[in-house]
Order: C-alpha cells, then structure tokens, then sequence
C-alpha cells in the first residue's frame, strides 16, 4: 500500500491478490483515495481484462479516446469488457474506491452472462452482475481499512463463482495459449488444439472471452509490445517480435489501439504528474498514462 502527501494533496494505493481460490481467474485487487486539490485525466489502453470499478460516492467519467463518446459517467459500479479501443477517465481529483481485475473467462463465470454483450463497452454493473453488485459496493464503502475489504471482495466473490457459469475448459486453454504467444499464435493453430473448428473456437471465444480469437490476439500482441516498449526496447525491435508485418503495421495497430504513436505515447508517461507513482492498473503491466497534473 502506498500513501503519501504530495505537492497537490493525498493519495492512496492499495493491491492485493485474491483468495487462492479465486485465482488464476480473478487477477487482483485495486483499492484508491485521492483527494489531488485538481481534476485529473488519464489515457486508459485495452488490458485484455475485465474489471469492476466500485466508486465510493464521487463521480467517474469515462470517454472513448476517438470520439468523445461518452462509455460511463457514474458513482455507481460500473463494469468494463474486453476493450480494443482506449478511453479517458476523468474526475475532479477526489476519488475513493476499488476496482477488480478479471481474465474474461472468470467475468463470464462470475457475471453468467455472454461477454460479447460488454465487448468495447462500459455499462453499470446492476444490469449486468444484479442488485448484488450495488450491496457488495455499498459494504464496501462501509467497511473500515483496506484488509477488512480485500477479505470481503474474497467472501463475495466465492459465493459469487458457486452460482455462476461454466466456463469451457478448452476455452480457458486456448486463451491461454494465446496469452502465452503475446497473441501471435494463428487461429488456426488455436482451433485445433482445441478440437474444434475455427467457427466453433470464434463462437466460444465470443461467448467467454468477449472478443474473437483474432481480436484477443490484437489486445494481447499490443500487452506484450508495451511490456516490451517499457524494458527499453527499439520500435524495431518491438514490430519483428511482436510479428507486426513491418514497422508500419505495429505504428498503425499501436495508434489504433492507444491514440498515439509508440514514441508519443511513451513520452506522455515520462510526464508523470504529482500522485501516485503507480499510475497503471495491473501490476507489472502498461496500462495507462496521466494526460495533464
């Protein structure tokens, strides 16, 4: 947990894994407080997972970056799907909350609805999840310290999985394979390690994943050209492992997928800004950049 004073006022930063139980399918637990005396605007990529954002009463608003759509402008949970497109979230610079990070599979375990219904979209998690979702956040809120919350998400969610769906287990193995590839792999290749057609893995990803094996593999090949971008790594080095055609095909799905080009994209997050150091939302992982501070 981070807490710190800075030039601007507080913040506040918690993770935590889940309960054993609920892993590898429920990623982590984010928990946050700022109080930044200014409104904050971060640029937000596709993380190819779910999450569950609980807002404890101060508003959220979030925009598609290309369109000024606006996705979610809520106090209320709101869930996201598999996004390939980013988005802008804003607040005034009071925030307190929690979020939880899902593999898709896991969403559709937990929320026993298609996935497709919340790719490339942000919805309030009442209609999706039920009217569980709106107590476990008020409970939340209620609850005292960032343990006692973690060991409530824990609780909620097991009771949540016993009564969920089924996800295919081929499934979970082909994307994991993907996973695994950086999403290089061919759907092809994918299919038949499966044992089903390539229609059929399609049909199953769109139910469980949210996206079609060749739309994962786009979210997960750009996951593994920002880890790699992070560690220093050239733009040309980058396109020829990642398997992009050529340096412009990785500008152009960088671009399309992030707003900026690769080199601008990685000068916005040198920027920084007075807050937390930790700006991304999954550890270990590029996930967003402060736009202004």
């Amino acid at each position: 947990m981070w807490h710190r004073k800075c030039p601007a006022g507080t913040w506040e930063v918690a993770r935590q894994l889940p309960h054993p139980a609920l892993r590898p399918g429920v990623l982590q637990y984010r928990g946050f407080r700022m109080d930044l005396g200014g409104s904050r605007r971060r640029l937000e990529l596709p993380s190819g997972s779910v999450t569950v954002v609980f807002n404890f009463g101060r508003p959220l608003r979030v925009t598609c970056a290309s369109s000024g759509r606006v996705l979610a402008s809520s106090s209320a949970p709101v869930v996201a799907g598999m996004l390939t497109r980013p988005s802008i979230g804003e607040h005034s610079g009071r925030l307190h909350g929690m979020e939880v990070a899902l593999q898709p599979w896991a969403a559709f375990r937990l929320f026993d609805t298609p996935m497709r219904e919340l790719a490339d979209a942000m919805a309030p998690a009442d209609p999706v999840i039920g009217a569980r979702c709106q107590i476990l956040s008020d409970a939340l809120a209620e609850t005292p310290g960032w343990p006692e919350r973690f060991a409530l998400l824990d609780t909620a969610l097991r009771l949540w999985t016993e009564t969920g769906a089924t996800p295919c287990p081929r499934t979970i193995h082909a994307w994991d394979q993907l996973r695994a590839s950086g999403g290089t792999m061919p759907v092809r290749e994918l299919a038949t390690s499966t044992g089903w057609s390539e229609r059929h893995l399609e049909r199953r990803f769109l139910e469980q994943i949210g996206l079609s094996p060749k739309g994962a593999g786009r979210v997960l090949r750009l996951r593994q050209a920002l880890t790699m971008m992070a560690e220093g790594r050239s733009s040309a080095d980058v396109a020829m492992e990642c398997r992009f055609y050529d340096q412009a095909h990785f500008n152009r799905e960088f671009k399309a997928m992030t707003g900026h080009a690769p080199s601008r994209f990685m000068a916005i997050r040198t920027l920084g800004g007075s807050g937390p150091p930790a700006v991304d939302r999954l550890e270990g992982q590029v996930t967003s950049a402060v736009l202004d501070a």
